[in-house]
């Protein structure tokens, strides 16, 4: 009948224990906006509410339809260290939430002993005795404040957050390797429009010096030819280098050693007419891992509040043992059983304040994070707006850059011909040469600054990596949403 009462008494405590602090919901709404929680859109996209399942769904960077570019990333995810690192730190968070839910349950262990004395303390044997003793015991600290509970909150935000954490290196990485690969198609369309460039001046300066060895043209003439090639050739040497440290680094995001990387598609074969979703809703901010993350360390925060408070309240903790000794191994199993039961109360008297201290320090800690969540939100929907404003100006300008290529070509090959009709002077041909190089490099330029500015977007968005089950998931929750139409 007692242990029945005593059985009943212990369920009562777990079932009408409560767990110590305040509730994440009522941080994260009492004084704080909740940035996430409008329906509003990115300012410089219109206005339709069709965008997000496709975007989830999507492997941005193959609507750039260059296998080279899928094949690097694709490498880059298996091999890349640093997301190497993240996985491994996942792999130690998993464990550490299992170390630390262990703590709510009892703890067993056992204890085997064997010995041979001629006394015990101060009682002395006649005659040296052996001495055998094999037993378990039991100890659990009852979760009544949720102590325990608490701390299994904050492992498993932090678990959640190492996997955020992950997502986040993939999804910069995956960033780093597409832009680094648009930079190295840069740098050598640069190089391959200097080297046609140092040509074409060569073929000029070869005709100049003709003409001054015949004295048909003034030295001035044939100085200019010399500074323009010499200028076209200073170009070379910097683009291949370029080219070389660009190669290198891409290599590093590979996770290989630094080597020659093989390109796709050129640089004014890829596809600038990339589709935007329409009427991007804020919500979508919430896949953003870095915000994720940012959260979940809220969440983790929140519950050391109720660790802290916890700790001012004693606690109370069962105790057992079952057991038994004998001085003859042979009648071991013949000996009364001995066993024993407690429990035991412990709490904090005069700390002078300490861990008052300690829920205030958790409480302005939670307050820093929460915080550091808004930032990471204000600053998401800057990057989103700034993506977009890229983008947009940049396809503007990208034109510009187009018409003016193709004016600046046409006006170098219309003063080759009033030049070489003896129309017009070299000076005018040699300007017209200047203006053609710098457009074509500055077309270079903006073209892949815009490729870069489509990835950025896309990193901004959080969207940059799903696993095949999220991805999935994405997909069947979409198709669900169409039937439903």
């Amino acid at each position: 009948m007692k242990k029945l009462i005593f059985s009943s008494l212990i369920v009562i405590l777990m079932v009408s224990s409560c767990k110590m602090g305040p509730s994440i919901q009522n941080i994260k709404t009492a004084e704080h906006k909740n940035y996430l929680g409008t329906d509003s859109t990115f300012t410089v996209v219109t206005d339709t509410t069709e965008a997000a399942d496709s975007l989830l769904a999507l492997r941005w960077w193959e609507m750039f339809n260059d296998t080279i570019l899928d094949t690097l990333i694709y490498t880059a995810l298996e091999n890349n260290k640093d997301v190497k690192i993240a996985a491994a730190k996942v792999l130690e968070s998993r464990a550490a939430l299992g170390f630390t839910r262990a703590d709510i349950y009892p703890k067993i262990s056992y204890q085997a002993q064997i010995g041979r004395a001629n006394s015990i303390g101060a009682l002395q044997f006649p005659a040296p005795q052996n001495n055998f003793y094999g037993g378990a015991s039991l100890s659990w600290e009852i979760d009544f404040w949720g102590k325990y509970r608490r701390a299994n909150e904050a492992a498993k935000a932090d678990f959640f957050a190492t996997e955020f954490a992950q997502r986040s290196v993939q999804i910069e990485m995956i960033t780093q390797v597409a832009q680094t690969y648009f930079k190295l198609l840069d740098f050598k369309l640069r190089l391959e429009i200097s080297e046609n460039t140092v040509a074409l001046r060569d073929s000029s300066l070869t005709i100049i010096q003709a003409k001054f060895d015949h004295g048909t043209v003034a030295e001035i003439d044939l100085n200019q030819a010399q500074v323009q090639k010499a200028i076209a050739e200073a170009a070379v040497p910097l683009y291949q280098r370029n080219v070389i440290k660009t190669e290198y680094a891409l290599s590093i995001l590979l996770g290989e050693s630094p080597h020659d990387i093989m390109v796709g598609k050129s640089l004014l074969e890829q596809d600038t007419l990339v589709e935007i979703p329409l009427g991007l809703p804020s919500k979508i901010l919430t896949q953003r891992p870095d915000i994720l993350l940012a959260e979940q360390q809220l969440y983790s925060q929140n519950a050391k509040i109720g660790i802290a408070v916890a700790e001012r309240f004693p606690s109370i903790s069962l105790t057992g043992m079952f057991g038994g000794a004998t001085n003859d191994l042979s009648s071991f199993n013949t000996i009364s059983a001995a066993w024993s039961l407690g429990g035991d109360l412990l709490g904090p008297l005069f700390y002078f304040n300490k861990r008052k201290r300690k829920v205030e320090i958790e409480r302005a800690r939670t307050e820093q994070v929460l915080y550091a969540y808004e930032k990471s939100v204000i600053a998401a929907f800057q990057e989103v707006e700034s993506s977009l404003t890229d983008i947009t100006t940049l396809r503007d300008e990208l034109g510009a850059r187009e018409r003016h290529v193709k004016a600046a070509l046409n006006a170098q090959m219309l003063s080759q011909k009033r030049y070489d009709g003896g129309v017009t002077s070299y000076l005018e041909l040699l300007e017209m040469q200047r203006q053609a190089f710098e457009a074509e490099l500055g077309h270079s330029k903006t073209l892949q600054e815009l490729l870069s500015a489509y990835v950025q977007l896309y990193k901004s968005l959080g969207g940059g990596w799903l696993t095949p089950e999220e991805e999935q998931t994405a997909k069947d929750a979409a198709a669900a949403k169409k039937n439903k139409k």
